[in-house]
């Protein structure tokens, strides 16, 4: 299990990570400006330059889900679709060896958008996707959005003014599933690892669905999240549920 700690437990963990999994995320940054320059980082070290405007890049896809899929090969960077592949949808990448023809905003600075996709078969090049489309999906969530959530420092469950009112937050947990098959829970967790209480997961973007594969050799992680109403106080204490929320993205920060 992942335990939050400071910047350097922090460090060390992707450290970890990267190695092991194909230097997955760029780094972990306890800074915004560290992880803006992150991804062209972890590019370089790749081999890889990323500019602004359109770059060709290839590799095997390992992850995908909605509009989104990932590349070990580009480390740093989700790869990004606004239209329908041919054939089906960017899980029909999966395993695929592919040509990525892509757009980088620095505003954005770790995602690409895709403008082609070219599928390797044998010693040719089908093409799967085309676009002219520089716009982003609409669930993707920016490093200068992300600043908007603040952490929600929550200590118990009739502290209702410790969300109440918030509108957005993120929360640092795992998710675990309710009873009866009803869908998800949050379980909101301390710096021990002990549950403080549950938030009812009402619904998750697609680039929060990804991003839980994604890090899949984690369990847990912060949640960002849209507060919505909470559970009756007199109803709390049996299963320690607070308010219910949807959930807009995921990360190690």
């Amino acid at each position: 299990m992942f335990h939050k700690g400071g910047c350097g437990k922090i460090a060390g963990t992707a450290g970890l990570v990267l190695f092991t999994f194909a230097v997955m995320m760029s780094a972990v940054g306890c800074q915004k400006k560290a992880e803006e320059t992150a991804a062209a980082g972890a590019a370089e070290e790749a081999g890889l330059t990323i500019k602004e405007g359109l770059n060709e890049v290839q590799g095997i896809v390992k992850t995908a889900l909605g509009n989104y899929f990932y590349l070990p090969q580009v480390p740093g960077f989700d790869i990004a679709v606004t239209g329908q592949i041919q054939g089906g949808d960017v899980t029909s990448l999966i395993d695929k060896s592919v040509v990525v023809k892509a757009l980088f905003n620095r505003q954005d600075p770790n995602l690409l958008v895709a403008q082609s996709i070219d599928v390797k078969e044998g010693d040719g090049l089908t093409r799967v996707y085309d676009s002219n489309d520089p716009s982003s999906p609409p669930d993707h969530l920016t490093q200068a959005e992300r600043a908007e959530y603040a952490e929600l420092k929550i200590t118990g469950i009739n502290k209702s003014e410790e969300w109440e009112g918030k509108g957005k937050g993120k929360v640092y947990g795992q998710l675990i599933p309710r009873p009866n098959n009803e869908g998800r829970y949050l379980s909101i967790l301390d710096a021990a690892g002990k549950e403080i209480g549950k938030v009812i997961v009402d619904g998750a973007t697609n680039y929060a669905e990804y991003y839980m594969k994604k890090l899949r050799l984690f369990d847990t992680y912060y949640f960002y999240l849209t507060v919505k109403e909470s559970v009756a106080r007199n109803l709390r204490p049996k299963a320690r549920e607070l308010f219910r929320a949807d959930i807009i993205a995921v990360g190690l920060y």
